[in-house]
């Protein structure tokens, strides 16, 4: 404590001293200013000055040298003989030094500077004085020169007296007062680094993507220093160190006041690294470590002179080296430096000397590379700020080689600056090092630092002692205590003296140091003490202290038990399902799929291990930044926990590597060794339990959170732990920059579920954003995690020993600015395990080569092909697996794009060998891919035919990483400069990529993943951001052909109308065109923008050609049918003209017979009783004469019609099976047509034969095969549509119902049958029953249409009917005639009821079309594609469970799809009348009724404006209606207008259409709704023949119907789910037991089918192969639930199997597990899979 104590006043008093040589400083500062000014006014006086006092004067100066000279030679005298002293007192010194000796030195040490102190101020006021003098005496002119030499020597004088204590080595003062503030200040608004001091710059700033990011070129401007710095730093570029503005503009030194000097580089690389977060601290320390610079070790704060030590920053970084043991074997040894025993070799110097200790310390450790920055250095000046104070540490670090300057790792720590002005870091560095360096100018009198070089040289540890202004030679002074002179002496040669100095000390040295002990010290800040690090480190301890005293390679069999035997397991099954056996494929699918539930649950069983839960809820309970210092802790202290006992595995695996290696090369030792290899498996296999890192808890963060999930979906139940936080830590360790495991490389497969969890949690985060993936291939140990963190700033692992398995995703953030030039918002880098590992040799590597190589092409959007040195057989090896995987993508549609990355390439300068190189590569890939074009049947010749590559541009050429062999080499220029040019390569391709939505990403890699695992990845691969997109598109196809439709439907009413008004005459298409021109036009512009704008618009790309085709296609095929259906109309017209003029001539004869009998009683008008009597007794005259005269309408009973027409024209038929079948048959749904059909007659010597087999399964009730059945069932519900379409063209509610209709549908019927049966394929004929049965199902199916719109035509066509319902119209005129109205009156009446049915038909057909198109728009579900419309019909099926319908839905799909559209508008009309249906209609009504009387109107100014009559303005109205009524003047021929006033008609029309307009009104209900209209017209009908016209094709396995919205679709025809082959009636061969397989099961197996009920095999896997029907469907395998139809058949097992005539039983035996599905759960699945 004392001496504590004394230290400390010793240090105040020192302090005082200090303080006063600076004011002395100051002073003498002050009068060489007043100097300098005096000067000048002395300058014009001086010449006045004789010559003689200047030569007196000279002569005096000449002795005053002679004397100094004298003097320096006594003091080298006096030199030598001190030295000698030295010596002699250092041995008795030793011994007996104590606190006494040493408080005497210290008071010794206080007296001699205060002297010298004394001593500096007598002499500095002697020599102001003879200044004073001087300038008196001086006089001019001749011997200016000599005046100034003179005056340099007296400052000169000067600074060896006051200032020599402060200077540095590069002799500047270091003034901490005002003015260092102030060029601090100004050095960081320079770099841009103002803000930066509070808000430190962080990783993820450093690392985006940025422009620079690309850019190589030398920055032009300080502020962009810092950047370029950290840019070359991060691409691992040495010359980062050296980033100066090499082009600087130099008009500053013109003004020297503004003129600011270059900033030094280590200004730049401090200023940054004070201005860092600890994140980027330690990604910087990593970088400068493995560009092999020196490391900040003690930085005092430029400010506020703290110390720091940077502990935690220095964590990270493992030093490898080699040496040779005490059995003279060389050995490895990987150690974390913070945690290092070393020696320790300290370098500091004391005052201003000559030589550069930076660079002497250099030639030490490394002569062709600068680990220290010296003074010699590009770049640097006399203008450093940052350094002084600063320690920096390097490791030499030897290879095991003769050449290796030290035998062991040595530590070398240079303080920089005066070690006198720096004494904490002094004292640290001297009481830790092994040997210290000083550097001195020289003993003697000027040194002023004896005191503090004799404690050294008292010091036990030994000493080289370095004297710059010295030239003698090396001497030893005896305990490790050494002197040697630089002056004038060979700086190598001096280096190479120096270590060897060193090498000795050593030798007899056992001091050793830590970096970590350096925070033992007091006075310094660590940064570990940091409270967020403190914090991150005390819990990554607690979690770690679980561990403690645990054998190394059995924590995790333990802690992680998840991820062990039961996942490797679980991942072999999965892989087992796509290769199902057994009779019965779902049964072997249940149990497997059983197995790998139990195997979750006893996941579960194992719980969260003590270990897993603390690390999760640490985790959980931390902030962002303390969640990334825990993670880099947990790496560390993991890293810790494994490295001794992994350090002892590989050694012992490269001793055994070695002996296999050996034994291969000796044949008759085969058994020793397979023994051998054994023993090295299983070290390898110890090596793998060992191996414990931070992607291993993640691991088990995947399985814990698959297990769960499963087990909770299976159970239902509550389980306590919350496993779903565990993707959102995963995907915020993904967002912070840590690499994420996509694929498990132990395990070769991927946790599908628990990628997809991230990735949707990355979506929650981050929003909608797209992402460029760049993948990596290549030969392992090729350097391509090197090339990904040297390019990136990435942390994939590549420490020896730490190759990388499996496959891991990083994120890189793209910046604001360059997202103007790209079309993505991150990179994600994806780092592969490499190809042709060595620890799989004797194990089949090519199918995992081959997988990994497919999943990484497809995954990427670029894929670097890595080829590491110029080996032909490795480089055809990769070329071969990689020219495979592209020829696949290209098969399935996916274009990825590539470089070649060609790396260690010897000369990479020489073009022409390059240009070579290029040829023979381009060679290569072309054989190749004709040799992968054979096995994956495609006809590619070449690689440029498989994708777009240009061998000028992706192939890059690399120089080898490293200048120089390691351990001690730095990363070679060259290397960095390529690394940039393929950023730059990589950013040209990106920006015309337009990435990938990162849920596309995550259906991307399930769709890869599951095509992998069923091998057969070309057939398997289901592109599900394809279909995505593609339902998107049918989607909005739907939406554009309802457009085109609904405004042809508008466009059809109005000629329509005008043909019923005999406006026009006759149809042409241009016309209809015309009119579609305008919503054609809009529907283009509408389809362009969406293909263009749609996120999507890359893959939408492919189809835009097709799609435009199809809807210009639709827009003709509506224009045709509409020309079509109005020239029917046009037919009926002149064919129903008659019976339509019959009508309006009785209603016109009514109406003037009427008006006559009116006049005849109009005297007795008042009594209205007996006006009524006459007028019904007229009435009932005038219609009974009306009917007598016209033909009756009767009622019609189709069937009927067809068995008179059966006695009639087919009297061979069984006439007695109508009257026996009492109820016709569902021909659609009969489970068989075998009763139907007998097999024609087969010719030559193998048809009895033949017809035998046949006869045999007849008697089984199996004649007909599966295929034969579907073909039946096809013709059938051919002609069913047909019959409907001929049905609608007789138009019977218009023209009526003759026998002719039933006679043309039977010839129909019969000619299909016909021509069926002759068809060459067809190898039955049918009984009569069939054609007999088949037209009595399609009249039973058909009677109620016939009836419905028969009852149409009598309402309008039989006279008593109509007359009934015209009576109160007639009756309404007869009274006013009666009371006297006026003949306008009558006559505006008339018309108004004759508008009244025209107004009715406009009315209810224009709101069914609206009607149609609000459901189409908004009708959940019609609103959508055809998928979507299916999803709703499955929905319904089940909620109603009505087997009936299934039935049909299954046998005759399109039927049921009619039927459910039918039924959903009838109840949208039921629910919505009165908020939708009858709105319409009244707005119908109000345009109607506006339009009417706006007629009116025009039509009485036309008539007045032209003096015209009646006829005239009647003839103007009915044609300003023409387009939207069916009225015309024809409808008023025989009535009598002669006397009518026009003038009133028009008030007429306005007062009496109210009360018409309200009758029509009255009518509006649910039930007249469809009653009223057309079947043409009803809304239903409209949306049948939108959303029906797709495609039907059904699968030729389970009869599903493919979903695609376009009936000629491009691609395979696919659904979202297939079912049970049962369902349709399938069995297995050759019995009656329904069949269980689904399609999409069975093509995984590795069963085989009979196609076609043919004798020849086909494996489900390659059903394609089975003819076109097969070859035209894409059924990609399917494991998943599929629960639907599961519960279909539990449900209805019995219906089935009483429909069918068969069982589920023996080869169809249900699966236990298909039971437990419930119909909640079947309805909820539809949602997942459609």
């Amino acid at each position: 404590m004392f001496k504590q104590m004394e230290r400390e006043k010793q240090e105040a008093q020192m302090k005082m001293l200090m303080d006063k040589v600076e004011q002395l400083n100051s002073e003498r500062e002050e009068l060489l200013v007043k100097h300098e000014e005096e000067k000048e006014k002395l300058k014009m006086n001086l010449r006045d000055e004789c010559d003689e006092k200047v030569k007196k004067e000279r002569e005096e100066i000449k002795r005053e040298k002679e004397r100094i000279e004298r003097e320096k030679e006594d003091l080298q005298d006096k030199h030598k003989v001190e030295i000698e002293k030295m010596k002699i007192m250092m041995d008795k010194e030793i011994q007996n030094c104590n606190k006494e000796i040493l408080t005497k030195e210290i008071q010794h040490e206080k007296s001699l500077r205060e002297q010298q102190c004394k001593m500096y101020e007598d002499k500095m006021e002697s020599i102001e004085q003879k200044k004073q003098d001087e300038l008196k005496r001086l006089k001019p002119p001749d011997n200016e020169e000599d005046k100034r030499k003179d005056i340099e020597n007296m400052k000169i004088c000067c600074s060896q007296t006051a200032s020599s204590l402060k200077k540095d080595e590069t002799g500047q003062s270091p003034n901490v007062g005002p003015k260092t503030n102030k060029q601090l200040k100004e050095l960081y608004v320079r770099l841009d680094l103002t803000k930066r001091r509070q808000d430190k710059m962080k990783t993820a700033d450093i690392l985006q993507i940025t422009k620079s990011s690309f850019q190589s070129q030398e920055p032009q401007e300080e502020n962009e220093l810092v950047n370029s710095f950290l840019q070359k730093l991060i691409n691992m570029d040495y010359r980062a160190r050296y980033t100066v503005i090499k082009h600087r503009k130099k008009e500053g030194k013109k003004n020297k006041a503004n003129y600011n000097p270059d900033i030094h580089p280590m200004d730049v690389q401090m200023a940054v690294f004070h201005c860092a977060d600890g994140f980027l601290k330690q990604l910087m320390v990593n970088k400068l470590s493995q560009c092999q610079y020196s490391l900040p070790l003690l930085v005092p704060d430029p400010f506020t002179q703290q110390i720091e030590f940077p502990l935690w920053t220095f964590s990270q970084i493992s030093k490898s080296w080699k040496k040779k043991d005490f059995n003279n074997e060389i050995i490895s040894q990987t150690q974390p430096v913070y945690k290092a025993e070393t020696p320790m070799v300290a370098f500091f110097r004391f005052g201003s000397v000559s030589s550069s200790k930076s660079q002497l310390i250099n030639g030490c450790i490394n002569e062709k590379h600068n680990t220290f920055f010296h003074r010699n250095c590009s770049g640097s000046s006399r203008t450093r700020l940052l350094m002084d104070g600063v320690v920096e540490i390097a490791w030499y670090c030897p290879s095991g080689k003769k050449t290796d300057a030290f035998d062991d790792c040595v530590a070398f720590c240079n303080l920089h600056g005066d070690a006198a002005a720096n004494e904490k870091q002094y004292e640290i560095l001297t009481s830790m090092a092994s040997v210290n360096v000083l550097f001195l100018p020289d003993f003697g009198q000027k040194n002023h630092y004896k005191g503090l070089v004799r404690l050294l040289f008292k010091s036990p540890q030994p000493l080289i002692c370095l004297l710059t202004e010295n030239h003698c030679d090396e001497t030893e002074l005896g305990n490790g205590k050494f002197i040697i002179g630089l002056l004038d002496k060979n700086l190598s040669d001096v280096s190479n003296q120096i270590r060897e100095m060193i090498r000795v000390s050593l030798s007899n040295q056992n001091i050793t140091f830590k970096v970590e002990d350096v925070a033992k010290h007091t006075g310094i800040r660590v940064d570990e003490e940091d409270p967020e690090c403190r914090r991150g480190k005390k819990a990554a301890a607690q979690i770690m202290g679980l561990l403690r005293g645990k054998d190394p390679s059995t924590v995790k069999e333990t802690n992680l038990p998840c991820q062990g035997k039961l996942w490797h397991d679980w991942c072999k099954i999965n892989k087992e399902l796509r290769h199902l056996q057994g009779e019965n494929l779902e049964e072997d699918k249940s149990t497997k799929l059983k197995i790998m539930t139990d195997i979750r649950e006893k996941q579960v069983a194992q719980g969260l291990s003590e270990f897993m839960n603390t690390f999760i809820e640490t985790m959980k309970s931390q902030r962002n930044n303390e969640k990334k210092y825990v993670l880099r802790w947990m790496m560390n202290l993991l890293d810790d926990f494994t490295s001794e006992k992994l350090c002892g595995l590989h050694k012992e695996y490269d001793k055994k590597w070695h002996e296999v290696s050996v034994l291969k090369k000796m044949p008759d030792e085969l058994d020793q060794l397979q023994t051998e290899q054994t023993n090295l498996e299983n070290i390898s296999e110890q090596i793998n339990r060992t191996s414990f890192g931070l992607e291993h808890i993640l691991r088990e963060f995947g399985q814990i959170y698959e297990s769960w999930s499963s087990v909770k979906k299976n159970k239902k139940d509550n389980l306590q732990f919350d496993f779903c936080s565990l993707p959102s830590l995963a995907a915020e360790m993904m967002m912070s920059g840590f690499p994420v495991e996509l694929m498990d490389g132990d395990a070769a497969h991927i946790p599908l579920s628990w990628v997809t969890a991230i990735l949707d949690k990355l979506v929650k985060k981050l929003g909608g954003q797209k992402v460029f993936v760049l993948s990596i291939l290549g030969i392992q140990s090729s350097g391509k995690s090197t090339m990904l963190n040297a390019m990136f700033g990435l942390q994939f692992a590549v420490s020896a020993g730490r190759c990388t398995k499996g496959a891991f995703m990083q994120l890189v953030k793209i910046s604001e600015e360059m997202k103007t030039e790209l079309k993505f918002d991150y990179i994600l880098v994806v780092d592969t395990e490499g190809l042709r590992a060595p620890e799989l040799a004797g194990r089949s590597t090519t199918h995992r080569d081959n997988e990994i190589a497919t999943f990484v092409v497809g995954l990427g959007n670029m894929t670097l092909i890595n080829i590491f040195g110029e080996n032909p057989s490795e480089m055809q090896d990769i070329i071969q697996i990689v020219v495979q995987a592209f020829m696949r993508m290209k098969n399935v549609r996916l274009s990825p794009s590539c470089i070649f990355v060609h790396q260690n390439v010897s000369d990479i300068t020489a073009g022409e060998k390059n240009t070579e190189g290029r040829r023979r590569l381009q060679e290569k890939l072309d054989d190749m891919t004709k040799l992968a074009a054979k096995e994956e049947v495609s006809d590619a010749e070449g690689f440029s035919d498989v994708i777009a590559f240009d061998v000028q541009n992706d192939v890059k050429y690399f120089a080898q990483l490293w200048e120089g062999s390691p351990p001690m080499a730095p990363p070679n220029p060259n290397y960095c400069e390529n690394i940039q040019e393929l950023k730059q390569t990589i950013l040209t391709h990106a920006s015309k990529s337009d990435g990938i939505m990162l849920t596309h990403l995550r259906d991307r890699i399930q769709d890869l993943w599951e095509a992998l695992l069923n091998e057969q990845f070309v057939f398997s691969f289901k592109n599900s951001l394809e279909i995505a997109t593609y339902k998107k598109l049918e989607t909005e196809y739907s939406k554009w052909a309802w457009s085109l439709r609904s405004a042809m439907l508008d466009i059809e009413n109005k000629f329509y109308n005008k043909i019923e008004n005999e406006a026009i005459h006759d149809i042409d298409e241009f016309y209809l065109e015309r009119e579609l021109n305008a919503k054609s036009e809009e529907v283009k512009k509408t389809m362009s923008e969406f293909f263009k704008k749609d996120r999507d618009a890359g893959v939408l790309n492919q189809w835009k050609g097709f799609f435009e085709i199809k809807i210009k296609q639709l827009q003709e095929n509506i224009v045709r049918e509409t020309k079509r259906k109005l020239n029917g109309v046009l037919q009926q017209r002149h064919l129903k003209k008659k019976m339509d003029a019959e009508r309006t001539k009785h209603e016109n004869t009514l109406f003037e017979k009427s008006k006559e009998l009116a006049l005849k009683f109009k005297e007795q008008a008042n009594d209205e009783n007996f006006m009524k009597t006459q007028f019904d007794s007229f009435w009932k005259q005038q219609t009974a004469e009306i009917i007598r005269d016209s033909p009756l309408v009767k009622d019609i009973d189709i069937l009927k019609d067809v068995k008179k027409q059966f006695s009639e024209t087919h009297a061979s038929l069984p006439l007695d099976r109508m009257k026996v079948s009492s109820k016709h048959k569902a021909m659609t749904c009969l489970p068989s047509f075998s009763e139907y059909v007998q097999l024609k007659k087969s010719s030559g010597y193998t048809a009895p034969l033949k017809n035998m087999y046949k006869g045999a399964k007849e008697m089984i009730g199996l004649a007909l095969s599966k295929e034969d059945e579907v073909q039946i069932r096809s013709l059938i519900r051919d002609i069913s549509e047909h019959t409907d379409k001929m049905i609608q063209s007789y138009n019977i509610a218009k023209m009526g119902y003759n026998n002719s209709c039933i006679q043309q549908l039977v010839d129909y019927i019969k000619a299909r049958v016909t021509q069926h049966e002759e068809e060459p394929k067809v190898k039955y004929v049918f009984k009569s029953e069939f054609f007999m049965d088949l037209v009595l199902f399609i009249c039973h199916r058909t009677n109620k249409t016939f009836t419905d719109q028969y009852k149409m035509f009598r309402e309008v066509n039989d006279p008593v009917l109509y007359f009934e319902r015209k009576n109160r119209e007639y009756i309404r005129i007869f009274q006013k005639y009666c009371k006297g109205a006026k003949s306008a009156t009558i006559f505006g009446d008339f018309v108004c009821n004759k508008l009244k049915e025209p107004i009715q038909q406009n009315i209810y057909k224009q709101t069914a079309r609206d009607l149609a198109d609000e459901m189409a728009n908004n009708c959940e579900s019609l609103n959508g594609n055809r998928s979507k419309l299916e999803k709703h019909i499955l929905r319904t099926l089940a909620e109603e469970e009505d087997f009936d319908a299934y039935i049909t839905y299954i046998n005759n799909p399109r039927e049921h799809f009619k039927n459910f559209i039918r039924d959903e508008v009838s109840q949208y009309i039921t629910v919505r009348f009165e908020d939708s249906v009858r709105p319409k209609m009244e707005n119908s009504i109000k345009l109607l009724e506006q339009k009417i009387i706006n007629a009116a109107q025009k039509s009485t100014k036309h008539v007045k404006e032209t003096n015209g009559d009646a006829d005239l303005w009647l003839h103007h109205f009915t044609l300003q209606l023409s387009d939207v009524l069916v009225f015309s003047v024809s409808d008023l021929t025989g009535v009598r207008h002669d006397d009518v006033d026009v003038s009133f008609l028009e008030d007429v029309i306005k007062k009496e259409l109210p009360s018409i307009m309200s009758d029509i009104r009255s009518t509006f209900s649910t039930e007249t709704f469809s009653v009223k209209l057309d079947h043409t017209d009803r809304p239903d009908e409209l949306l049948i023949d939108h959303l029906c016209d797709c495609c039907w094709v059904q699968c030729p396995f389970c009869a599903a119907i493919c979903t695609n919205t376009i009936e000629d679709h491009p691609g395979d025809h696919c659904v979202p789910f297939h079912r049970n082959i049962g369902l349709n009636g399938g069995s297995y061969r050759g019995t009656t037991n329904l069949s269980t397989s689904i399609c999409t099961s069975a093509v995984a197996s590795d069963r085989s089918f009979y196609p076609n009920s043919s004798d020849d095999k086909v494996l489900w896997k390659k059903y394609r192969k089975a003819g076109p029907n097969y070859a035209s469907w894409s059924i990609t395998p399917d494991l998943s639930e599929l629960p639907y139809w599961k519960w279909f058949v539990c449900e209805f097992q019995k219906d089935l199997e009483k429909h069918y005539k068969k069982t589920y039983q023996g080869r169809g035996k249900i699966p236990a597990e298909w039971r437990r599905y419930s119909q909640e759960e079947a309805i909820d699945s539809l949602d997942k899979y459609i």
